[in-house]
C-alpha cells in the first residue's frame, strides 16, 4: 500500500517524539508499505516547524529516513484537483498523491479536505491519520 502524507501530518511527525503519526509510520514501514510525501508538503511542514517547534531537526531527519519524497504533479493534474474545489496549495497535495499512485492520502486538514474524507480521488482515498492507522493495523493483522 502507498500512503501519502500531507504537510500537517509531516509536521506532526517531526513536532512530537511520539503519537499516532509516528506509530503509523513505524508500523507501515515494518509491514512494507510505502510512506511518501512531496517536496512541497515537506517544505510547508518545515516552514511551520521553524515557527512553532523546537528541537524538531532530529525528529524530521528520522522521519525522512522512512519516507519516499515524490515529485510534484504535472500542471494538468493540479488543475484537475483545483476543479475538485481545493485551493491551489491543497490541490498540489492531492495532485502529488494521485500522480504518485497513492492508495491513501492522509491529512488532518479537516477545513479543506474534510468534504473529501472517505472519498477516493484518482485512486487515493482521503482519510484522517486515525483512520490511516486503523487501516494499517487491520492489514497488519491480516
Amino acid at each position: 500500500m502507498k500512503i501519502f502524507l500531507d504537510a500537517n501530518v509531516v509536521f506532526s511527525a517531526a513536532h512530537r517524539e511520539e503519537g499516532r503519526v509516528q506509530e503509523l509510520i513505524a508500523l507501515a514501514a515494518t509491514k512494507q508499505h510505502t510512506v511518501m510525501t512531496s517536496r512541497h508538503a515537506l517544505e510547508e511542514a518545515r516552514r511551520n516547524l521553524e515557527i512553532k517547534s523546537r528541537g524538531f531537526e532530529k525528529r524530521l531527519a528520522r522521519f525522512l529516513e522512512r519516507v519516499v519524497l515524490v515529485g510534484e504533479a504535472p500542471g494538468a493534474v493540479v488543475e484537475w484537483a483545483r476543479r475538485e474545489g481545493l485551493p491551489l496549495q491543497d490541490a498540489s497535495i492531492l495532485a502529488a498523491a494521485a500522480h504518485a499512485g497513492a492508495d491513501l492520502l492522509v491529512t488532518g486538514d479537516a477545513r479543506d479536505f474534510g468534504p473529501f474524507y472517505g472519498r477516493v480521488l484518482r485512486g487515493a482515498e482521503v482519510i484522517t491519520p486515525k483512520r490511516a492507522l486503523d487501516i494499517v493495523l487491520k492489514h497488519a493483522g491480516a
